[in-house]
């Protein structure tokens, strides 16, 4: 139950209904017995500005940036974290933007990069991308080539069209998830094919354990938050 003295962390996007963060953080909060709660608030582009207001105004700790917005947040920040941002920390009136989607591939190496993707999320990840990174998207470069690739990342939220084929000896990091946990046909192909495989409820954990430290400076309870998405 929120309260007066309840902490509040907010998630900015535009479609939220399906997002299983409010899910994986309430459960963190609870694991660590703060008195804190994290609400999923559908934002159009065109309020993003005065939902910063907003919250800054209420009192929020923090919030996370999902699509279409992590671009846009960037601009709206005192101190941007780069030129797409996904979690943001309201300390002394002042908005701090950072991008904990860096986490999700931090560790892995390889010399040649896929990146499907050209929006917010293929950009918050794209400093964190170890080797020589080839970027698509429909726009540009399409489709996608990985057939020198070592590394396959989607940062697009396509889940039913099977983007690149994979093959064994590859790694595939898939941002995109089905809430009701269904593989995408990305993940799906890459498992069959024997890849080491980050899906997008995995992605989701650690990006979301990076962001409930910023917020709240207490460890994440990473295996409580990966329970609480895998068990949806």
């Amino acid at each position: 139950m929120i309260s007066g003295s309840t902490r509040l962390v907010a998630l900015l996007g535009q479609p939220v209904a399906g997002s299983l963060s409010p899910r994986m953080q309430n459960a963190a909060f609870a694991a660590r017995g703060l008195d804190w709660a994290y609400v999923a608030c559908e934002v159009a582009p065109e309020a993003l500005k005065a939902a910063f207001g907003g919250l800054v105004a209420l009192g929020f700790a923090g919030a996370n940036v999902t699509a279409p917005h992590k671009e846009a947040a960037a601009d709206l920040c005192d101190e941007p974290e780069g030129p797409a941002v996904n979690t943001l920390a309201f300390r002394g009136g002042r908005v701090l933007g950072f991008n904990t989607d860096k986490a999700v591939v931090a560790g892995i190496e390889a010399e040649r990069v896929c990146l499907i993707g050209a929006g917010g999320a293929a950009k918050a990840l794209l400093p964190a991308l170890p080797g020589e990174v080839r970027m698509f998207s429909r726009d540009a470069d399409w489709p996608p080539d990985a057939s020198d690739a070592d590394l396959i990342v989607n940062a697009t939220p396509v889940r039913g069209e099977l983007l690149v084929e994979p093959r064994a000896g590859q790694t595939v990091v898939d941002l995109a998830y089905d809430a009701g946990g269904r593989a995408t046909a990305l993940v799906a192909a890459a498992r069959a094919a024997g890849c080491e495989v980050i899906d997008g409820l995995e992605a989701l954990v650690r990006q979301g354990a990076a962001s409930f430290e910023l917020w709240t400076g207490a460890p994440a309870p990473v295996d409580v938050m990966r329970a609480a998405v895998r068990s949806a």
